[in-house]
């Protein structure tokens, strides 16, 4: 949920801004110890939408959706931190413990290896495996790739300063762009790393799709790191999204007002509620903003002007959850072959790693 790393359009985990990803600064350059080289590789994609384009076919679509990564302005980020810490939201705390139970042993398995990741944000999960590196002695490259230019340069000076022996080669990109665009292999090996629960953002076939383009960027040999979010009981989900202090409803209904700011928009958020309910037949968290009421809605910048039943629903994210026996499947007929799969002490959350056939 709410990590938004989604599709390839979409902001990654904890972004600390939201970033317009067609005006993104220029940033190619290599620092002067050449441990760290970052390369735009958006300026030259021509698929990216213009601005608000996604909006205006989400609003006028039926029923109605947002890309989540207008969750992210400045007050989206910080109330997703502060969801990171919620009692309810166990994501967070299950995988950490799974990394630093079995990070030592994913070092192990795959031995010196570069490691890629995509929706690369502040790393902080990462660094638990760039310690199990290090501890075993081995060099260490990394590839973080994220859409923000400002957080990939921020995070990679950040982990420059605390890993001496570390190399960086940053690509602020999108993930179908940069699983095209992978530098060449340094190291024996490499793993792509898809950690956190962003895999539940995509639909069954965005899911196959990006598989497909996970398996055609490795080469045989080569790892995949997969984090998800399993089935469990009702309850507990529902409750990891209906939090009693309200925050992840802030989160949700604040990107009425992220549109607002962005495209001149009259949202009037005590007129819209959060809604946020587990499809057991999907297997599958679905998050709504609801109209209270009859209205209509102006987006001056876009020239839209959208209506809203009483009882309407607007899309704003799913968070499937997976088992690890069906998503072996889907691995497989991707040539992606299962290592081991990790979980908590509880069996919430799991950690796949992978082998290109």
């Amino acid at each position: 949920m709410l990590g938004c790393k989604a599709w390839s359009k979409i902001v990654l985990e904890n972004p600390s801004e939201f970033m317009d990803i067609t005006k993104l600064p220029s940033v190619d350059k290599t620092d002067q110890t050449n441990r760290l080289h970052l390369v735009n590789l958006l300026d030259n994609d021509a698929t990216l939408l213009t601005e608000g384009q996604d909006v205006i076919e989400g609003l006028t679509r039926a029923p109605k959706a947002l890309p989540p990564k207008y969750f992210y302005d400045q007050r989206g980020s910080e109330l997703f931190e502060k969801i990171c810490d919620l009692p309810e939201y166990y994501l967070t705390r299950a995988e950490t413990a799974i990394f630093e139970q079995y990070a030592s042993e994913i070092a192990r398995l795959t031995g010196p290896c570069e490691l890629a990741e995509l929706g690369s944000g502040s790393a902080t999960k990462t660094r638990i495996l760039l310690d199990a590196y290090q501890t075993k002695e081995l060099p260490l490259q990394y590839i973080p790739i994220d859409v923000s230019g400002t957080m990939l340069e921020a995070s990679s000076q950040s982990l420059l300063e605390d890993y001496s022996g570390l190399k960086i080669h940053g690509l602020v990109s999108t993930y179908e762009l940069a699983l095209k665009n992978l530098p060449p292999l340094t190291l024996p090996t490499r793993m792509l790393c898809f950690i956190g629960s962003t895999i539940g953002n995509l639909q069954p076939q965005e899911c196959d799709r990006f598989l497909a383009q996970v398996s055609g960027a490795l080469k045989p040999g080569q790892y995949f790191l997969l984090g998800l979010d399993l089935q469990k009981e009702k309850a507990l989900l529902e409750a990891a999204y209906n939090d009693g202090q309200g925050i992840t409803a802030a989160f949700n209904l604040n990107m009425l007002a992220h549109l607002n700011w962005r495209f001149d928009g009259d949202f009037d958020l005590d007129n819209f509620a959060h809604v946020a309910f587990y499809n057991e037949n999907a297997h599958q968290i679905e998050i709504y903003i609801e109209s209270l009421k009859r209205q209509t809605v102006r987006l001056k910048t876009l020239n839209l002007s959208v209506t809203f039943d009483q009882g309407e629903r607007l899309l704003s994210e799913i968070s499937r959850k997976f088992s690890l026996s069906q998503m072996g499947e889907d691995l497989a007929q991707h040539r992606l072959k299962i290592v081991r799969s990790f979980t908590d002490a509880k069996d919430w959350f799991g950690l796949i790693l992978c082998q290109r056939c």
